[in-house]
C-alpha cells in the first residue's frame, strides 16, 4: 500500500492537472481556429440542419396519424359549434318574439322571419352532411315548426289586443275628452259651484288616461287598478254633477259622460283578458317550444361531448408518441451539436476577449500594451493586425490633440479678449446714448431757468428802487404801488411757470435716466414712461425738420424693465433722426401703442425717411454692422435694441423697410415680463 501524498503533492498535482487541461483546450482551440470563422459556423449550421431533417421526418410520419385524429376532432367541434349557434338563433328568435310583442314593428318582423329561415336552412343543410345530426333533424325541426306556429297565434292575439285597446280604450277616452270640452264650455260664470267637481272629475280623467297608456305599453298591473280606480272617480263625480248642472246641454253631457266611463271600464277589462292570453301563448307555445329545442340540442351536445372525448384521447397519445421521439432525437443530436459549438464558440470568444481588453487599455489612455494573435490566419488575426495600426495611429492621434489642445487654449484666450473689448464697444454705446440724453435736457433747461433768472434779476431791482422810493421823504403815491405790486404778480407769474417747466424737465430726465441706469423691474403705465422718454428726447428735433406724433392709450401698465424700455425707445428714435433723414430732408416719425390681447402689447415706431437697402435690412441687426463707419457709428445701437427686446423685456422685433419708402421696426412686448431673460429669438425682417 503507498504511502499517502501530502498537502504539496496534492498541490502539485492539482496544478499539473489544470495545466494539462488549459494546454488540451488550447491545442483544441488552435487545431479549431486553422478553419476560418465562416466555415466552423457553415459546419454548426450543416450539423443543424441535419438535426432538423431528422426530426422533420419525424413529424411528417406523426403528422399523418395526427391529421386523422384532428379530423375527427374537428368534425365533432364544427357539429358542436352548428348547436351552439342553432341554440342562440332559437334564443335570438325568441328575444325578437318578445320584443315584437311588446313593440310591434315591420323590422322586427322581418328579422323574425329572416332568422326562422336561416335556424331552417341550418337543420336542413347540416342534416344532409353531418351523420351526427342527421338522427335529430326532424326532432329540431318539428319543435321549431311549432315554435314558430306559435308565433303567429300570438301575432293575432297582439293585433286584437291593438284592435281592444283602440276601439274600446282610446275611442271612449275621445269621446269623454269631448264631453268634458263641451261641458266647460256651457259654464257660464267662473265661480259656478259645478267647477269643482267638474275639476276633479277632469283630473281624475287625465291621470286615468296616463295609467291606461302605462297599462297597455309596460303591462304592469298597478297601472291597470290605477286606471280603474280614476274610472270609478269619475263614474262617482257624475251623479254631483247632475245635481250642480245648469241646463240641459250639460246634463245631456253629463249622461253620455257616465256611459263612456262604463264603456271605458268593460274595455279596460277586456283588454286584461287579452294580455292574459297573450301570455299564456308566450309561455306554451313560444317558451315551451324554445325549451323542447335546447333540451334537444343539449341531448345532441352531450353526445357530441363524449365523440369528442374518444377523439380527443387518441389525438393526445399519438401527440406524445411524436413527442418521445422528437425529444430523443434532440437530445442525441443536441448534445453534440452543444459541445461542438461551445467548441467552435471559446475558439471566437477568447481571442475577442483578448482583442477587446487590448481595445480598452487603448481607449483608457494604455498605448504601450501590444495586441496578441496578430499572427493567426483566422477573421479575427485580421481584427488584431487591424487594432495593432489603430494603436500606433491612436498614438499619433494623442500626440496631435496635445497639440490642438494648446492652440485651443491659445485661441480661447484671444476669444475672452476679444468679448471683452465687444463689451466694452457696448457699453460706450449706452454712455455716449445717455450723454446725448443729459446734453439734450440741459439745453433744454437752460431756457427756463435763463429766463427765471432774467425775471429774478428784473424783479430784484424793482424792489431795491421800491425800497429807495419807501424810505425817501416824498410821499409814495397810490399809483407807484399799484404799478409795482403788478410787475411783481407778472414776475412772480413768469417764475412759476418757467420753474415749473424745468422742474417737469428735470423730473422726467431723473426718472428716465434712474430707469436707465438700474435693470429694475417694477410695473408702469406705458403712456406716462413713453412721455418722460419723448419729453428728454424733443430738444433733439429742433435741430431737425421732423415731425413727431406720439399715440398712445391710456392705461396700458406693464410689469416690466422701465430703463430697457427707455433705451430701446430712445436708440430707435435717434437711429431715425440719425439714418432716415439725412441732409436735412423734411418727414415726420410716429409712435404708436396698442393692446394685442390681454397678455400682449405692440409698439410701432414709423419713419417716412430714406429707408433700407435689401443688403443693408439683413444686416441691421448684427453687431458693428453700420453704415457709417466713417463718421464715427459703431454698429451697435440696433443690436443693443434686438438684445433688449428679445431677452429682457422677453419680445419678439420685426424690421420692414424699403428703399424711398421708410422704416417700421414693430416691438410685441407681454405685459409682463419674463422672470428670467428669454433666449435670443429669431428676428423677423420684412423687405
Amino acid at each position: 500500500m503507498s504511502p499517502p501524498l501530502s498537502a504539496t503533492e496534492h498541490h502539485a498535482l492539482g496544478f499539473s492537472t489544470a495545466q494539462l487541461r488549459q494546454s488540451s483546450r488550447s491545442g483544441l482551440i488552435s487545431l479549431v481556429r486553422a478553419l476560418p470563422i465562416r466555415w466552423r459556423i457553415l459546419t454548426i449550421a450543416g450539423v443543424n440542419a441535419a438535426v432538423v431533417l431528422i426530426l422533420a421526418g419525424l413529424i411528417w410520419n406523426g403528422a399523418k396519424e395526427l391529421s386523422r385524429a384532428w379530423d375527427e376532432v374537428r368534425k365533432v367541434r364544427e357539429s358542436d359549434r352548428v348547436l351552439a349557434l342553432l341554440e342562440g338563433e332559437a334564443g335570438r328568435l325568441q328575444n325578437l318574439i318578445h320584443r315584437y310583442i311588446n313593440q310591434p314593428s315591420p323590422q322586427i318582423f322581418a328579422e323574425i322571419l329572416l332568422l326562422r329561415e336561416a335556424v331552417l336552412g341550418t337543420l336542413r343543410s347540416r342534416g344532409a352532411t353531418d351523420p351526427m345530426l342527421s338522427g335529430s333533424v326532424d326532432t329540431l325541426e318539428h319543435a321549431t315548426d311549432r315554435f314558430l306556429a306559435g308565433f303567429g297565434d300570438l301575432r293575432a292575439e297582439q293585433t286584437a289586443t291593438t284592435r281592444t285597446y283602440e276601439e274600446q280604450v282610446l275611442a271612449p277616452a275621445r269621446e269623454m275628452a269631448g264631453l268634458y270640452a263641451i261641458i266647460d264650455s256651457s259654464v257660464g260664470q267662473r265661480d259656478s259651484l259645478i267647477w269643482p267637481p267638474l275639476g276633479k272629475s277632469r283630473e281624475a280623467f287625465a291621470a286615468m288616461l296616463v295609467a291606461a297608456n302605462s297599462y297597455y305599453l309596460s303591462i304592469a298591473s298597478n297601472a291597470a287598478e290605477e286606471a280603474r280606480t280614476n274610472i270609478q272617480t269619475i263614474e262617482r263625480t257624475i251623479p254631483v254633477l247632475l245635481d250642480l248642472a245648469e241646463n240641459n246641454l250639460q246634463r245631456v253631457a253629463l249622461t253620455k259622460l257616465g256611459e263612456r266611463s262604463a264603456a271605458l271600464r268593460q274595455g279596460l277589462a277586456t283588454l286584461a283578458e287579452n294580455f292574459a292570453r297573450r301570455d299564456h301563448l308566450l309561455h306554451t307555445a313560444i317558451d315551451a317550444n324554445q325549451a323542447a329545442m335546447i333540451a334537444a340540442i343539449d341531448e345532441l351536445s352531450s353526445r357530441m361531448r363524449a365523440r369528442e372525448q374518444r377523439a380527443q384521447t387518441q389525438f393526445d397519445a399519438t401527440l406524445a408518441d411524436i413527442y418521445r421521439k422528437v425529444v430523443l432525437v434532440a437530445l442525441v443530436f443536441g448534445s453534440g451539436t452543444i459541445v461542438f459549438g461551445f467548441v467552435i464558440a471559446l475558439s471566437i470568444r477568447q481571442p475577442l476577449r483578448e482583442l477587446m481588453a487590448a481595445m480598452q487599455a487603448i481607449t483608457s489612455g494604455d498605448y504601450e500594451r501590444h495586441i496578441q494573435g496578430t499572427e493567426a490566419r483566422d477573421e479575427i488575426g485580421e481584427m488584431a493586425r487591424a487594432a495593432e495600426v489603430f494603436r500606433e495611429n491612436a498614438i499619433a492621434r494623442h500626440k496631435a490633440e496635445t497639440e490642438l489642445r494648446m492652440s485651443k487654449d491659445r485661441a480661447e484666450k484671444a476669444l475672452s479678449d476679444l468679448q471683452a473689448a465687444r463689451q466694452d464697444l457696448i457699453d460706450a454705446e449706452r454712455l455716449a446714448a445717455l450723454g446725448g440724453l443729459v446734453a439734450g435736457i440741459a439745453h433744454e433747461v437752460n431756457n427756463p431757468i435763463g429766463i427765471s433768472l432774467t425775471v429774478a434779476s428784473s424783479f430784484a431791482s424793482r424792489a431795491e428802487t421800491f425800497a429807495r422810493e419807501l424810505k425817501s421823504d416824498t410821499p409814495l403815491r397810490r399809483s407807484r404801488l399799484e404799478e409795482f405790486v403788478a410787475a411783481s404778480g407778472d414776475a412772480a407769474r413768469q417764475l412759476v411757470g418757467n420753474l415749473q417747466r424745468a422742474g417737469e424737465l428735470i423730473q422726467s430726465f431723473k426718472q428716465v435716466a434712474v430707469d436707465r441706469s438700474h435693470a429694475e423691474r417694477r410695473q408702469f403705465d406705458l403712456q406716462e414712461a413713453t412721455d418722460q422718454i419723448i419729453a428728454s428726447l424733443r430738444p433733439a428735433l429742433k435741430k431737425s425738420r421732423v415731425d413727431l406724433s406720439v399715440s398712445v392709450p391710456e392705461g396700458l401698465v406693464v410689469d416690466s424693465y422701465p430703463g430697457a424700455y427707455g433705451q430701446v425707445l430712445t436708440n430707435l428714435f435717434l437711429n431715425a433722426l440719425t439714418h432716415a433723414f439725412t441732409d436735412g430732408r423734411d418727414g415726420s416719425i410716429d409712435i404708436r401703442a396698442q393692446a394685442v390681447d390681454n397678455r400682449h402689447i405692440e409698439i410701432s415706431i414709423t419713419d417716412d425717411g430714406a429707408g433700407m437697402a435689401p443688403d443693408v435690412l439683413r444686416q441691421a441687426f448684427d453687431p458693428f454692422f453700420t453704415t457709417r463707419r466713417s463718421e464715427g457709428g459703431t454698429g451697435l445701437g440696433l443690436h443693443i435694441v434686438y438684445n433688449l427686446v428679445t431677452q429682457q423685456l422677453g419680445g419678439r422685433l420685426a424690421l420692414s423697410s424699403r428703399p424711398g419708402q421708410g422704416t417700421m421696426f414693430r416691438i410685441t412686448l407681454p405685459r409682463s415680463a419674463p422672470r428670467e431673460p428669454a433666449a435670443p429669438a429669431t428676428t423677423a425682417l420684412n423687405g
